[in-house]
């Protein structure tokens, strides 16, 4: 008997890891890549004699990394840096935060340079991760979408504590409540931008994800974020999975109601069964019959974009670390302005991340590579080659202003992205990194689930589907799809 054939399409983080682990089951698995490279948003460029994560610059939760290893019997070798602090952060008053890279640290230099209860800020972050402890199993870890999934212990665990996850205040309104300092509550508000959304608008339950970067610290890959997706590509085709690079997918083919292949930029193919690490929209809006698309999911409000400056910078900072985050005077303003007008707010928060730090390969010796973000509005029809202009004018005045030394002249080489460039590259919708924004109390609710209602063995992985947005999340869908597959293909056949 023939092996089942599974066509993936996309090879972002979540379609490796799918490919990974139903190649591991004894799948045919074949993946499909309108890029000529693995691991969608987590790759990396050269620009002369330095280099630059594209994407994710953060990592956490490394244990769901190592699990995908762990399933598929293979050891989990992933050397790390070990960084000195976590994050440091820059008021417009000239307070400066700096965290480290344990709880008891973090709350000290909050209670010292903010005037904080460090005991209640100890407090706040024990209880994000004790709500994270009890949520992810549930809603992390499992599907809402599928009720025999949730029945349990767990389940029960998780609706005992429902009062804790303050579903009736945002996010906002909640740390305004447990701290005395506007500037500890930016702090935590920022939290939000981690899935594209808007403090002021979303849920309190997602200050759980403050757990993620306080309590467990980010990580950095010895060979950068790409270590990530190369870590996952190799694992894939050493189980054997297939991939057709610069092979764009055309259509999802169906026979009625059943996903039975794939046509693409080359031709043909019969699957048994299709996993889309596409974004969601856009898996329907191209590949589909609008007659399939569920509109009350798709239809919501999108995430935030970005817009990226990659700069060469022939000198070192040691007023900066790793990761850099210099805030503007008004944070609701910011978000308001990405949500509501549509455009990129006149003093955006700035991050900065320096991997150079840790990574000496990354840039000559005496300078530095600067990965340089700001949040901004999916591309709207706005003029962005106007807004990147004017956004660069800024950024570069602010951080001379900082730093005390005119960046312009520091720049030896430079790249951009922009909205409409993640749309065009990654075919993130509008440029939404994460898909739908998380902006209402039901917003876990409405993310589309890890399979098709509509349409027979298709299945979704990735930040655009449930569970949501960044790297522990999207190899969590991974997950979930390939259980949601393999236990449709056994009912089928048995």
């Amino acid at each position: 008997m023939s092996k089942p054939r599974i066509g993936i399409i996309g090879a972002g983080v979540a379609g490796l890891a799918c490919s990974a682990r139903l190649a591991h089951r004894g799948y045919e698995v074949h993946v499909f890549e309108a890029n000529e490279f693995p691991g969608g948003k987590i790759n990396r460029i050269q620009l002369g004699p330095y280099q630059f994560d594209r994407g994710p610059s953060v990592l956490t939760g490394l244990n769901y990394l190592e699990e995908v290893f762990d399933f598929c019997g293979e050891p989990f070798e992933f050397p790390l840096v070990q960084t000195q602090n976590s994050f440091r952060y820059f008021f417009p008053d000239g307070i400066r935060l700096q965290l480290g890279t344990n709880p008891e640290d973090i709350a000290a230099e909050i209670a010292i340079k903010l005037g904080e209860d460090r005991r209640n800020v100890s407090r706040y972050l024990r209880k994000a991760e004790s709500n994270y402890r009890h949520i992810a199993p549930l809603f992390i870890e499992k599907s809402l979408h599928r009720k025999r999934s949730l029945i349990g212990k767990k389940l029960i665990k998780a609706l005992v504590r429902l009062p804790w996850y303050k579903l009736a205040r945002t996010m906002h309104t909640e740390n305004q409540a447990r701290f005395r300092n506007p500037k500890t509550v930016q702090v935590f508000d920022r939290f939000a931008s981690y899935n594209g959304s808007h403090p002021y608008r979303a849920p309190a339950m997602l200050n759980m994800i403050s757990h993620l970067e306080m309590n467990e610290i980010p990580f950095l890959p010895a060979g950068g974020m790409i270590q990530v997706t190369n870590a996952l590509y190799e694992l894939a085709k050493n189980k054997g999975v297939q991939f057709h690079f610069k092979e764009r997918v055309r259509h999802i083919l169906l026979d009625q109601d059943r996903c039975n292949g794939l046509e693409t930029s080359k031709g043909n193919y019969s699957f048994d069964a299709v996993v889309s690490n596409m974004d969601v929209s856009y898996t329907y809006e191209r590949l589909l019959d609008s007659k399939f698309a569920p509109h009350k999911v798709l239809d919501q409000e999108l995430s935030s974009s970005a817009v990226v400056f990659y700069w060469g910078i022939r000198t070192k900072f040691d007023q900066l670390d790793l990761h850099n985050i210099f805030f503007g005077d008004s944070y609701q303003k910011e978000f308001d302005t990405i949500f509501a007008q549509q455009a990129v707010q006149n003093d955006p928060t700035i991050y900065v991340n320096v991997t150079s730090k840790y990574i000496t390969g990354d840039a000559p010796d005496g300078c530095d590579n600067w990965f340089v973000m700001i949040n901004s509005p999916v591309d709207n029809g706005q003029d962005w080659e106007k807004e990147v202009a004017e956004t660069r004018t800024r950024i570069l005045e602010r951080l001379s202003n900082e730093l005390g030394e005119s960046i312009e002249d520091l720049i030896e080489v430079e790249q951009v992205l922009t909205p409409p460039m993640i749309d065009r590259i990654y075919a993130g919708k509008s440029g939404s990194i994460y898909g739908n924004a998380s902006n209402s109390k039901y917003a876990a609710f409405y993310r589309h689930p890890n399979f098709s209602k509509n349409i027979q063995r298709l299945y979704f992985a990735g930040v655009s589907v449930h569970p949501g947005g960044g790297i522990p999340l999207a190899l969590n869908s991974a997950r979930l799809a390939c259980e949601f597959l393999e236990n449709d293909l056994i009912s089928v056949t048995s």
